[in-house]
């Protein structure tokens, strides 16, 4: 179907302001991530730092548990009343979850209640990126035409990516405005005050985004689901009507989750605590890798448009099943801030050959009247068992003098997925999506 050149307008217009709302979302659930290096003695004042990493990193973890919810309650929603409508109320919940950990006393003032606040803070923001992923996925595949649908849907995780860059890039700036004292202060606020203002932004972009048509399609097809309740039974019924796409889901996520949570939250924290880079030059190496790797997020995508979808996957797979013990091992040894910051673009190269193309992968395998919450709930599951337990279990392992276990748990899981991508079919050949 050929797209005039109005609607064509449209489209990208709506697809940029879906993309930035996902960047301002993502640098709110990072920038607890970049900052709990300076914020851990407020929250947590007793233990060496690996300990107070270790009780922020828990509640980074207890964040993702709520993911399920949040992919269920606003998947159901978007599949309901609309891909615009949901990805309204997320990024309002976001923007909740950074007000509260910005104006949240510390433990010397408040005893208890800080970490308790911080906790429900994570807790709304994790119901928020539960129900952003599955939602912004559905909706960038469907507003992309089939014929670059990869790459399109690639910004997904090229802004996810960008908005983690954005909290660093934040970092780097008061690193260099502010002293440690006055970041492990107050500094650490900052960020998420930038974050909550941003959110509002997000919002009028996302106020003024066309409904896909695949969604309209539907409800016109069947009016009667807009006023379907959110009951669990009704939405799982339909939901497992598509066992083996729920499946695909699990599989192809396990090893793409904790090989990018691995290389991009983590990393920062290892490249600290294990190889021995200051602060500062922890967040600089990070910083320039990430900024490398969101070229690889159209490139990627764009091949899959040319060659198909397994292919790429196959790349992360082998490449993360046989590079990341001797990758992890070589960063942690490694002594020259240049020599670091390659070995990290290089991880994320490989990694890239998942978070490219997994949105649009996982919006293919589903019809349009369950494709947000298909794509969501899944992977909000793996994510939280995989993903969000990552750093917990590196910084664990540590702790405990075994921390090569970890190389080699990532390279199981990687694995996994990777005989999942061998036997699924190619998505391109075999979309569930219009081929608009």
């Amino acid at each position: 179907m050929t797209t005039s050149p109005p609607a064509a307008i449209s489209r990208l217009r709506s697809i940029l302001s879906g993309s930035i709302g996902n960047l301002v979302e993502w640098y709110d659930w990072y920038a607890y991530s970049a900052f709990a290096l300076y914020f851990a003695p407020v929250f947590f004042p007793k233990g060496d730092a690996t300990a107070q990493l270790l009780n922020t990193a828990a509640i980074f973890a207890v964040g993702f548990l709520m993911r399920p919810l949040g992919a269920w309650l606003l998947g159901a929603y978007a599949d309901r009343h609309g891909r615009r409508a949901a990805l309204l109320l997320s990024v309002q919940l976001m923007a909740g979850g950074s007000v509260l950990i910005a104006a949240t006393p510390g433990y010397q003032t408040i005893g208890v209640a800080a970490p308790a606040l911080l906790l429900l803070a994570r807790l709304l923001q994790g119901l928020s990126v539960g129900g952003e992923y599955g939602t912004s996925a559905t909706y960038l595949s469907e507003m992309a035409g089939a014929r670059h649908r990869g790459f399109w849907s690639s910004f997904q995780y090229l802004t996810l990516m960008g908005g983690q860059l954005v909290a660093l890039l934040v970092q780097l700036g008061l690193q260099q405005l502010l002293s440690t004292a006055q970041l492990e202060a107050w500094g650490w606020r900052v960020p998420f005050v930038i974050g909550a203002l941003a959110a509002l932004g997000a919002l009028y972009l996302r106020s003024h985004m066309g409904e896909t048509a695949a969604f309209e399609q539907q409800k016109l097809a069947d009016p009667a689901s807009q006023h379907r309740k959110p009951g669990l039974p009704d939405q799982m019924r339909l939901l497992m009507q598509h066992p083996k796409a729920v499946l695909s889901v699990v599989g192809l996520t396990m090893g793409g989750t904790l090989a990018f949570y691995t290389f991009t939250t983590y990393a920062q924290k290892f490249l600290v605590n294990t190889t021995g880079f200051s602060k500062e030059q922890a967040t600089l190496i990070s910083f320039v890798a990430m900024a490398v790797a969101l070229f690889f997020q159209p490139l990627l995508g764009a091949v899959s448009d040319k060659i198909g979808r397994r292919p790429v996957l196959l790349f992360f797979g082998i490449g993360a099943t046989l590079g990341t013990v001797p990758l992890l091992r070589m960063l942690a040894t490694t002594q020259a801030p240049g020599t670091a910051t390659g070995l990290l673009i290089l991880a994320l190269f490989v990694v890239s050959g998942y978070t490219s193309i997994n949105a649009v992968v996982k919006a293919e395998l589903f019809p349009t009247e369950i494709r947000a919450l298909g794509v969501g709930l899944p992977f909000a599951l793996t994510v939280a068992i995989f993903g969000g337990t990552a750093e917990y279990l590196a910084l664990f392992a540590k702790e405990q003098g075994v921390e090569e276990w970890f190389y080699w748990y990532v390279t199981a899981c990687a694995l996994l997925s990777l005989l999942v991508y061998w036997r699924m079919p190619d998505t391109k050949q075999h979309s569930r999506m219009a081929a608009d």
